[in-house]
């Protein structure tokens, strides 16, 4: 029995390394977003298609974040990973349609909040509580 607990804790402690791995890298990608639409608006056009890049990359990456999200919590971890990663998903669902139809009204304030959103997921699970 104590050696179906240490197993169970260990793919517990895989998944939110897992987590974390997820987490920082759509912190990162989250991140060069503004730097890329920055650069856009003062001149350097090539950006967009760089700024349009990131959005494919950001959006995969939460979507596939809700994969370890959803695990760690069935495996017995906190629920609110999941529930950040599930509203970074649809918040970055919005944010890309509403770049392509143009919406800046929409699309810059809703990615400022995205990226706190994003930086908070990644605080938070870096922190020891994020642990069971």
């Amino acid at each position: 029995m104590a050696e179906a607990a240490r197993a169970e804790h260990v793919r517990g402690r895989t998944l939110l390394v897992v987590m974390r791995a997820f987490v920082t890298v759509h912190a990162v990608a989250i991140l060069g977003q503004p730097v890329f639409a920055g650069r856009y608006l003062i001149g350097d056009y090539d950006m967009l298609a760089m700024h349009e890049l990131g959005a494919n990359i950001v959006s995969t990456v939460a979507l596939a974040q809700l994969v370890p999200a959803a695990l760690y919590w069935w495996r017995g971890g906190v629920q609110w990973p999941f529930w950040a990663s599930l509203l970074l998903a649809g918040g970055e669902t919005a944010q890309y349609f509403a770049g392509q139809a143009g919406a800046l009204d929409l699309h810059i304030p809703l990615g400022v909040a995205l990226v706190a959103i994003a930086l908070g997921t990644l605080f938070g699970i870096w922190r020891t509580g994020a642990r069971r």
